[in-house]
């Protein structure tokens, strides 16, 4: 049986919404990359004796839980003295934190504040988490039946002191992680592959599920610790054949080199390609997701057609989105790309600001071995068709690298 944690977040601008908890899913993630069953999160305002309560409760519940926020040197910054209160022990100075603190301000050439101290006090027997990148130390105890990590709540801090923690959480509990491979795909809604997979029984030990993003649709398959690798290669390779060339890489795999779709195009393409993008309803989204990569020759974002012709001089009036896009993508390669990648799209302004409305997208790519073209319609906010835009543009230059296109 999986050994239970929780995810414990402290702090009044949590709780209001005026900052999102990031910590939350960040830590989950790693605690069930570990072998943990993440069962809770909870969060707690600037409230002492709400605070002190979830501290027992959760003591008397889970194996282990790490909590965030409520370290820092301020009045509302509770944590260390709710867990005193809970586990009945005094708060007592750790002259080490101390020095650590005062170190810190040292080098800034800065005199620390004397409400700084109340951060080197910690609870009686707790083991302090030494924190090399900012003043509030971490410190982690037993408290009945569940071993707890009280970390800083600022995300950098959280995730420098949690390399301790998962270090301590190995050595503390014997963890059997379970395998999550991740088939991602571009071009295909989470329903849609939902129903292509209704056909495939799945076997005992092994979980499905989804995240669906603008940019792309997760299937996610988790299997259970014990399930044996050749069977787990075989399982994805069903799935995998059954979404089909929608899927542009597969993550926790053995074999299989995973990432995002640039990541993939960038292991695709030869050496020394280049490669101009005309890009319009992606309002440069595309040319932002690429400029790290060398075969990125050039980019231009455009309102239209039109205003893309005035800009290569290749007039497009009254030209089908097919005809006016090839035109523009030999313009394009004519001054020195290998591929012309070109994205136009059919629809007013309003089209595209409404969510309720569509836009006709047409991806066109201008290769060595001729053209291909691709038509999809896109709903939804401006955001979102600015963001599906992008990637299926770029996933046409996938398909082609990878000898899809027809």
């Amino acid at each position: 049986m999986k050994a239970i944690a929780e995810v414990f977040s402290q702090g009044e601008e949590v709780v209001t919404g005026q900052v999102v908890d990031s910590n939350a899913a960040w830590l989950s993630q790693r605690l069930v990359e570990l072998g943990f069953s993440v069962t809770r999160h909870t969060a707690v305002g600037d409230k002492l004796d709400d605070l002190v309560a979830l501290v027992r409760e959760i003591a008397g519940r889970a194996d282990c839980c790490v909590c965030t926020g409520g370290l820092g040197p301020t009045v509302d910054d509770l944590t260390a003295e709710a867990v005193s209160i809970a586990a009945d022990l005094p708060l007592v100075l750790d002259e080490q934190a101390l020095s650590h603190i005062e170190r810190y301000y040292a080098n800034r050439q800065r005199v620390m504040p004397a409400a700084n101290r109340k951060q080197a006090y910690l609870p009686r027997g707790a083991v302090r988490i030494d924190n090399p990148v900012g003043t509030a130390p971490g410190f982690s105890l037993q408290i009945g039946r569940c071993w707890f990590a009280f970390l800083p709540g600022v995300p950098m801090e959280m995730k420098t002191l949690f390399a301790d923690v998962g270090r301590q959480l190995q050595h503390r509990f014997r963890l059997r992680p379970d395998r999550l491979v991740m088939l991602r795909s571009v071009g295909i809604g989470e329903s849609a592959i939902q129903q292509t997979l209704a056909g495939i029984p799945l076997p005992g030990g092994v979980q499905l599920g989804f995240r669906a993003a603008p940019d792309e649709v997760q299937t996610k398959l988790l299997f259970a610790a014990d399930f044996p690798l050749a069977d787990i290669r075989d399982w994805a390779g069903r799935v995998r054949a059954a979404i089909g060339d929608c899927v542009f890489a597969i993550d926790g795999l053995d074999g299989e080199a995973g990432g995002d779709l640039p990541t993939v195009v960038d292991r695709l393409l030869p050496a020394d390609s280049r490669v101009a993008i005309l890009e319009t309803a992606s309002g440069g989204r595309l040319a932002a997701e690429c400029q790290s990569y060398a075969w990125l020759d050039s980019t231009l974002v455009c309102r239209d057609a039109a205003q893309a012709g005035r800009q290569l001089e290749v007039s497009t009036e009254n030209e089908p989105l097919e005809l006016a896009a090839q035109r523009l993508a030999e313009s394009l390669q004519a001054r020195g790309a290998d591929l012309a990648l070109v994205q136009l799209y059919r629809g007013s302004l309003d089209d595209y600001r409404n969510r309720d409305a569509a836009i006709v997208l047409y991806n066109g790519l201008l290769s060595p071995a001729g053209w291909y073209g691709k038509q999809h319609t896109l709903a939804g906010t401006a955001t979102t068709k600015q963001t599906q835009s992008a990637w299926l543009t770029l996933d046409l230059l996938r398909r082609y690298l990878q000898k899809l296109c027809p």
